[in-house]
């Protein structure tokens, strides 16, 4: 069933029955050029083509017609290859003959200036008007390599046609095509969508479809922005409920790469941190360079993880069994152990002096023998108690590593568990050629592939723990752009709103005279805390505006005086309401901070971690997009690398860990129920006391924006 932010079926855009070329030419280095050669010469189309140019009749045996509107038929897919000043006048015939899918594959819209803006927001307009869609402009086209039909310009599409499980969805042309041309490996992708400047159909589109798609098993996705937050993350629900996993490299993590990838796509780029915390919530496997890319989709392509996570190593050089036992660990994967009989066997068949058990080590033997490697490699990839193996080839031996190719090859037909065979020779010898035709893209060192594997692993770990329930459901709607006027509250009225929506706070009030702060104080009871109440100081400690373990009457007046004092000296235009008495937090107890801010792509975010004077130096913090589940804040709390400080360590009072779970579920629903108003809420810190003590913010920030 169709998503209700994906309104339109795109199988008639990625299989058409009849496609229309627009710009139609000759002229075989022209875009409409190599458009008509790989539709004509390199595609497989179920159904009719038609060229389109009003100066010819006739183009390579072809009729050509005038215009799309003398066509015999509509087309489901107009590909249009026409010069930026036509594309308007084309769009305006395609809409008038309600043809459902433009593929614009000319540049000079959204990504040249104003006037290339006011041009896309046009054609935005009449598909609008329309019931069209547009995939583009400023894109290569669209590729389906398992129904070998190419509406590209690409030269190399016809270089470019293994088939296979991966669906690969991207913004620019030139990334992506880099990413089909690891084909060269041995990996088959299957459908490949560019989607140029999104004017309409966005990556999160294809997404979608591919989560659905019935020959596609694993979706890539390079990103440079994210238009529309709900949109992509309704996307990943879909792929998540679907249980294929979403690989995604997402460019601009950076300033420098914002800049660039802002002036390629005109996209937001979004903070790289918020990024990384909705690939998290949603399952997504992140990664950091196309090696990584490629190897972790190979790998899912082979194999979806199982229950079974450890390894097993299978060499014939000591030193390289040692370097791969070493990533292993230092990865936090776990060799397996391997079962009596498997060892039974590797020692009746290799040398007394070779390692038999788990990484098994076989000696240089096998460079004389070759019948070792597949008597004792099939016993290996078959041992039960493991989930992968890896058998790294540390150099090219000319017979032996074509007999270990050989080897590698018939025995992952015979087990389900993926062998990863890692070519680390620069010399690509037959033996790799052969790997790579048999499908198995080797990785190029011991570091790529133990990376794939770690990625592989987790999501097979956490994909059954999420079984039978979706990860997320958020409603489907675009963050509120708000317009309104933003004001800070005073820290009084922040904790009078928690205090509403029933979030557990010390007991506070402003006083306006020194008299008033005794009276307060003596009537919450010592130690109390004194802090500058203002609108106009939201950092109060950085201007001496705090005072803390007050512990009696004439200690409340000399606060006055001196906090008073410092605020006139260090913020002398700032409006003063008075002191804040609060009374203090019980002695132990440990700090952390939560914030909240709204994302600009997918709205509101919390921040969670160390708190006190230490966030801004340790950063220890953990993110997610709002709301919470409870699953959420359990799962934020054990995150941070504090919380076994939490925990009890060394000897540690154990923490209030569930008042600190409910505190955060509170806030989220607070800032859920007041999602236009609430634009950034700080904090910090929040104490946390030993089990049963609770958890309290004792200091609070809100910035709310007003209605437009």
């Amino acid at each position: 069933m169709t998503h209700p932010a994906f309104s339109t079926d795109l199988s008639r855009l990625i299989r058409p029955r009849s496609i229309a070329l627009i710009g139609a030419s000759e002229r075989p280095q022209s875009i409409g050029g190599r458009t008509l050669s790989n539709l004509l010469d390199h595609s497989q189309i179920d159904g009719e083509l038609y060229l389109v140019n009003p100066t010819r009749t006739e183009l390579r045996g072809q009729r050509c017609w005038p215009s799309i509107a003398s066509l015999p038929q509509t087309p489901d897919v107009a590909v249009i290859a026409v010069p930026a000043s036509g594309v308007i006048a084309v769009m305006e015939e395609c809409a008038a003959r309600r043809v459902p899918f433009a593929i614009i594959l000319t540049s000079g819209f959204g990504e040249a200036g104003a006037e290339g803006e006011r041009a896309q927001a046009r054609l935005k307009e009449i598909a609008e008007q329309a019931g069209m869609r547009i995939y583009g402009p400023n894109c290569p086209g669209l590729t389906n390599v398992n129904q070998r039909l190419g509406m590209t310009f690409s030269p190399s599409f016809p270089h470019d046609l293994v088939k296979g499980p991966i669906g690969l969805a991207t913004q620019g042309g030139g990334l992506g095509r880099n990413v089909m041309q690891a084909m060269e490996r041995g990996i088959g992708i299957g459908l490949w969508a560019s989607t140029g400047n999104e004017v309409d159909l966005q990556v999160a589109d294809f997404i979608h479809y591919m989560a659905t798609a019935p020959d596609i098993k694993v979706i890539v996705t390079l990103l440079e922005g994210i238009k529309d937050g709900p949109r992509f993350l309704a996307a990943l629900q879909c792929a998540a409920d679907n249980g294929k996993p979403v690989i995604a490299l997402k460019v601009g993590k950076s300033e420098y790469g914002q800049r660039a990838a802002q002036s390629h796509t005109a996209s937001l780029t979004g903070s790289a941190e918020v990024n990384s915390a909705v690939f998290r919530q949603y399952g997504v496997i992140e990664v950091d360079d196309i090696d990584e890319l490629v190897d972790t989709a190979w790998l899912f392509a082979r194999a979806m993880p199982g229950e079974r996570e450890a390894i097993g190593v299978y060499c014939s050089s000591g030193g390289t069994t040692a370097l791969t036992a070493d990533a292993v660990g230092t990865a936090g994967l776990t060799l397996a152990e391997f079962a009596p009989e498997t060892t039974a066997l590797l020692r009746s068949k290799l040398p007394d002096y070779a390692a038999v058990n788990n990484p098994v080590d076989t000696t240089a033997a096998v460079l004389s023998d070759a019948d070792l490697i597949e008597s004792t490699l099939g016993a290996v990839a078959a041992d039960p108690n493991l989930g992968c193996v890896i058998a790294p080839i540390a150099l090219d031996y000319g017979e032996t590593t074509i007999r270990m190719a050989q080897t590698i090859i018939a025995a992952q037909k015979r087990v389900q568990s993926p062998i990863v065979p890692i070519w680390m020779s620069d010399r690509l010898g037959e033996g790799y050629r052969m790997l790579v035709a048999a499908g198995f893209a080797p990785p190029r060192s011991i570091g790529k592939a133990i990376a794939a594997i770690r990625r592989w692993t987790e999501w097979g770990r956490q994909h059954r723990g999420a079984a039978g329930r979706p990860i997320r459901r958020l409603p489907v709607a675009a963050p509120s752009a708000p317009a309104g006027a933003v004001r800070s509250l005073s820290e009084l009225q922040a904790k009078a709103l928690l205090a509403q929506a029933g979030i557990p706070l010390l007991p506070v009030a402003v006083a306006r005279t020194r008299d008033e702060a005794r009276q307060l104080a003596d009537g919450m009871g010592y130690p109390v805390v004194a802090k500058i109440a203002s609108p106009d100081i939201l950092h109060k400690s950085d201007i001496g505006g705090v005072r803390v373990g007050i512990s009696d009457g004439a200690q409340v007046e000399l606060a006055w005086d001196d906090i008073m004092a410092s605020a006139r000296q260090h913020k002398p235009g700032a409006a003063i309401d008075g002191l804040l008495i609060e009374k203090m937090a019980p002695g132990g107890g440990v700090e952390l901070m939560a914030g909240v801010t709204r994302d600009p792509v997918f709205g509101h975010v919390m921040t969670f971690g160390l708190g006190g004077v230490y966030v801004e130096i340790l950063r220890d913090v953990t993110r997610r997009l709002l709301p919470l589940s409870p699953a959420d804040a359990a799962s934020m709390v054990r995150e941070i690398r504090c919380f076994p400080v939490l925990a009890g360590a060394r000897g540690r009072p154990v923490a209030d860990v569930p008042a600190l779970e409910r505190l955060l579920l509170g806030v989220s629903e607070f800032v859920m129920a007041n999602a236009a108003r609430i634009e950034e809420m700080d904090l910090n810190p929040i104490w946390v006391g030993a089990e049963g003590e609770g958890a309290l913010p004792l200091d609070a920030v809100v910035v709310e924006r007003s209605a437009a």
